[in-house]
């Protein structure tokens, strides 16, 4: 790289075009519509809602548009990307420079951390622009893909990128990092908890104060909207299972008043056969359970009733309330350091903490780099191993709940779970799981982050018993009697890692407890495990396991 691809000062960074001069070659009548378009609020909402009825993730086929886009393309991508933000602005460009041009090694070493330093404090300045989903392109391209400079690209990755999708397509939860920034800001997504207790911000003026009550009330929504689902799903079973009795007991009668005539004895019928009889005890039976299923319907259907209310008071508070465009630089302060340290994990200590885009540090496939597109199929994958990786339990009732993903553009390998859940609402919030894009393999990286959600979310519910129930239980009692030192969830990880990629296609890898502890408590589904028992004996010994607990008392 030399000097010249570094331009010589950021006054020249000033440089703006005037605006476009306006088309009139537009129909009358479509010009006067989009106008009355444009005076109604646009009510904002990128981030998908939880929706407990959706089973699995959609395979995405469009992975890249067919053309190239032309973001880097400007020859003022830089100029345009890193103007506007006072010192820091000038601070990364004084320092990147010294980096590209510098010759000897040791200095490199010095300049390179300064362009960590500068970088991270730049990101901060823009990160607040990102509320606006019309922000600058160019600026948030930087901030998506950490391209700073287009001649770090090699030419196919520069049209690699230039071909990937720029808005969410597949409605899933999983974001770029300018995405993140938007949905913070906005108060479409709470800020990531924190060690820290954060005190709440007073409002300074009565537009403020507006807005942060219709972000707490968005909140308050997002809340009740999974309560309302999952109110609204255990009514469901419980009409779906009144159903089926009401059919089987509807048989029985039909059955039970079914009389052959007496033969010589017109018009008389005779009595009740032996299996008629035995019918009487089933209709009983039925009864008594029609009884209490009427019981649970009921409280079904109040706690429904209640849910739907307080939600559709919600929702038309929130539809009189103020449109929120002012930006919550509080939030967005708080949630950058917190996104500054999620950086730093992905790549741990010893990793590459270069935060810029270039091709020294780029060794990715298409396929391997953590595109949003490319993280739901591989999500969908997991998900086709490990059916209930993103179930939680309650009241007896399976809810999937696709935790929000968020995409950081590192060097790192490993992704993490930053929270299992709200502290809030255990029941229907999403949890928050992070993936670098940039990984030496991505499959690996999403698995981790699966892993790690999987033992948290197992760990808070066993509570204060989590070394002596469930999965975190049984896996503790195990590395005791191994007398294994070290990070105990980090053992976890690195044995799910094999199940999925491993045990999963019947090469045994893992310890037998291990494997047994792993077959009952994340179970693969039904048809891979009969794939699985004409392969070896070692899973033929734990399908017969699982039809023993099944025949037993108590299963």
């Amino acid at each position: 790289m030399s000097s010249n691809d570094i331009d010589p000062s950021i006054a020249a960074l000033l440089n703006e075009s005037g605006p476009a001069s306006p088309s009139f070659g537009m129909d009358f009548e479509k010009m006067i519509l989009e106008q009355e378009a444009e005076k109604k609020p646009k009510k904002d909402n990128f981030v998908p809602e939880v929706d407990l009825s959706i089973k699995e993730f959609k395979e995405v086929t469009h992975v890249y548009n067919d053309s190239p886009a032309d973001w880097f393309e400007d020859p003022n991508f830089y100029k345009t990307a890193i103007a506007g933000e006072g010192q820091a602005s000038q601070r990364l460009h004084q320092v990147l420079s010294k980096y590209l041009t510098c010759k000897d090694v040791k200095d490199r070493m010095v300049y390179r951390q300064q362009v960590i330093m500068a970088y991270w404090e730049f990101i901060h300045s823009i990160a607040p622009k990102m509320a606006d989903k019309n922000a600058d392109i160019t600026k948030r391209m930087l901030v998506r893909f950490a391209v700073l400079l287009p001649s770090l690209f090699k030419p196919e990755q520069k049209e690699l990128f230039e071909k990937t999708i720029l808005d969410n397509e597949t409605n899933e939860p999983v974001f770029y990092l300018d995405e993140w920034f938007r949905g913070i800001a906005t108060g479409k997504i709470k800020c990531s908890t924190t060690d820290e207790v954060r005190q709440p911000r007073k409002a300074g003026n009565p537009e403020e104060a507006a807005v942060q009550e219709q972000q707490r009330l968005m909140q308050l929504q997002s809340k009740n909207s999974g309560k309302l689902q999952n109110a609204e799903a255990l009514l469901n079973v419980k009409e779906s299972e009144r159903g089926m009795l009401e059919a089987e007991l509807k048989s029985r009668i039909d059955n039970l008043c079914d009389h052959q005539p007496v033969p010589g004895c017109d018009p008389h019928k005779e009595g009740y056969t032996e299996t008629q009889r035995k019918l009487l005890s089933d209709i009983t039976n039925y009864l008594h359970q029609l009884s209490k299923n009427d019981k649970e319907l009921t409280k079904a259907l109040n706690e429904y009733k209640d849910a739907m209310e307080v939600y559709n008071s919600v929702t038309d508070k929130i539809a009189m309330g103020p449109d929120i465009t002012t930006v919550n630089t509080g939030d967005i302060d708080t949630e950058f350091e917190t996104v500054r340290q999620m950086a730093k994990m992905t790549c741990g200590r010893q990793g590459n903490q270069f935060p810029i885009f270039t091709r020294e540090f780029y060794h990715c496939l298409p396929q391997g780099t953590g595109f949003r597109e490319n993280v739901v199929n591989i999500l969908k994958w997991v998900e086709s191993i490990d059916p209930g990786a993103f179930c939680r339990i309650h009241k007896n009732m399976p809810n999937r709940i696709v935790p929000f993903v968020v995409l950081l553009p590192t060097y790192g390998d490993y992704g993490f779970c930053w929270e299992p859940f709200d502290r809030y609402n255990r029941v229907t919030s999403r949890g928050r799981i992070v993936v670098p894009m940039y990984p030496r393999d991505l499959k690996i990286a999403v698995l981790t982050a699966v892993a790690d959600l999987r033992w948290q979310v197992a760990k808070e519910k066993a509570s204060y018993y989590w070394m002596e129930e469930g999965l975190t239980g049984q896996y503790y009692e195990w590395i005791d009697k191994q007398k294994l030192k070290g990070d105990l969830k980090q053992y976890f990880i690195q044995d799910y890692v094999l199940w999925m990629t491993k045990e999963s296609d019947g090469v045994q890898r893992l310890d037998k407890e291990v494997r047994g502890i792993f077959w009952r408590n994340i179970p693969f589904p039904q048809a891979l495990k009969d794939t699985l028992k004409t392969r070896s004996l070692v899973y033929d010994e734990l399908c017969k396991k699982d039809r023993n607990r099944e025949m037993s008392d108590g299963y």
